[in-house]
């Protein structure tokens, strides 16, 4: 029995490169197969009416660590799955899980379990591979990281994980100026995983040597991470200067409003550019919960925090402790806040972390041949429908 086809009618498209005001796209299993301007005669089609409502490439969030009261860190299969069936809901169609820093029992535990879940459907979002966050982090710039488990670069450690768990995991973010950080980038990029830099006191010098070296990706740019700094009476650029003047250099950004306000947004927009920005959330098991308190990392072992504001908190509440974000509300705040313009905007969620992560030939736009994950929303980017890969996972009629 032949394939039916879906075709999505009066829908206002951003593939993000273009625009079209009243396009059609049709669907075939879990492929998109034509869009264009008007409408596409097809016989027999299941039809879904946009309403004139943006219709995007599903977003990819490429560092996320829970949603809906699970954290990845929990280990547990029931637990990937209630994140990813949380981000859905938001427009994102696929993910990077991430980890925190933990002992290598507790990010065994987080890549078992993925493991076991990595080729199931999840009924939400898809999973890309791991993203590890530490252990090799500086100190001086561990924000909620917890200490008890900062090490520098451990090869024994790092080595015997790649070859157990290698092929689901996909980035790790660690500190270039470490001990050992260097080999262990060279190590990892020798297995097909994306150095990134993170949680970093590093200076320009160390910062440009490990990009050399495959760290081409700024981890939560502005947060945990080295800018101007002073030693002796003489100046030094961080890393943040670093990712300025390094055109290549991509880095990602939590725009939810709390971790980077508007001018900052505004000022890696003009010098990065959309090309060089992914959006993420960065999301702790506070994402789509009410305020209360909550929990940053496993429910055995994490740190007590707490939700308000729009964002976790130490209980101090002198520092943030992670982002209850959701991909529409990055959208949604570039566009508002920073003064991007929409496709932008969507670039930054869709095409630009499909690239950095290596899946750009089959997600991360609308066109011929890409994977079917849509996310349509309205011009105020509140989610109404998502598909991944050709199936409603999310509707808000139903």
């Amino acid at each position: 029995m032949p394939e039916s086809i879906t075709k999505i009618t009066n829908a206002h498209i951003i593939t993000p490169f273009k625009e079209m005001s009243r396009g059609t796209i049709l669907i075939k299993g879990k492929t998109i197969i034509d869009l264009a301007e008007g409408d596409i005669d097809v016989q027999d089609a299941i039809e879904l009416d946009a309403a004139g409502h943006y219709v995007l490439p599903g977003f990819i969030d490429i560092h996320v660590h829970g949603g809906g009261g699970s954290d990845f860190m929990d280990g547990q299969e029931a637990d990937f799955l209630q994140v990813a069936r949380t981000h859905v809901q938001y427009g994102t169609t696929a993910m990077l899980p991430t980890t925190l820093t933990s002992d290598t029992t507790g990010i065994l535990k987080t890549l078992d379990g993925y493991q076991r879940v990595a080729q199931q459907p999840t009924g939400g979002a898809r999973f890309l591979g791991m993203h590890l966050e530490g252990p090799y982090l500086a100190m001086s710039q561990r924000g909620a990281q917890d200490p008890a488990y900062i090490r520098d670069p451990d090869a024994a450690e790092y080595q015997a994980i790649i070859r157990q768990y290698g092929t689901h995991i996909k980035r790790w973010s660690a500190a270039p100026e470490l001990p050992g950080a260097i080999e262990f980038a060279r190590y990892l990029k020798q297995h097909g995983i994306l150095p990134s830099l993170a949680h970093t006191d590093a200076i320009y010098e160390e910062a440009l040597e490990g990009f050399r070296n495959g760290y081409t990706l700024a981890t939560h740019l502005y947060s945990a991470m080295s800018g101007v700094t002073r030693r002796n009476a003489y100046r030094y650029a961080g890393v943040i200067e670093t990712a300025f003047l390094i055109d290549e250099m991509d880095v990602e950004i939590i725009a939810d409003g709390s971790h980077l306000p508007a001018p900052l947004l505004q000022l890696i927009y003009k010098i990065k550019g959309p090309e060089h920005i992914a959006l993420v959330t960065d999301a702790m098991r506070g994402a789509g919960m009410p305020p209360g308190d909550s929990i940053l990392g496993s429910r055995e072992s994490g740190i007590p925090v707490i939700i308000e504001d729009g964002v976790a908190k130490m209980p101090d509440r002198l520092s943030f402790a992670g982002s209850v974000a959701t991909a529409n509300q990055l959208v949604r705040n570039m566009v508002t806040m920073a003064g991007v313009p929409v496709p932008q905007a969507v670039q930054m969620i869709t095409a630009t972390p499909a690239r950095i992560i290596g899946a750009h030939s089959t997600k991360g736009s609308l066109a011929p041949g890409m994977d079917a994950d849509i996310t349509i929303c309205d011009h105020h980017f509140n989610i109404k429908t998502v598909m991944v890969m050709g199936e409603i996972a999310y509707d808000q009629k139903g």
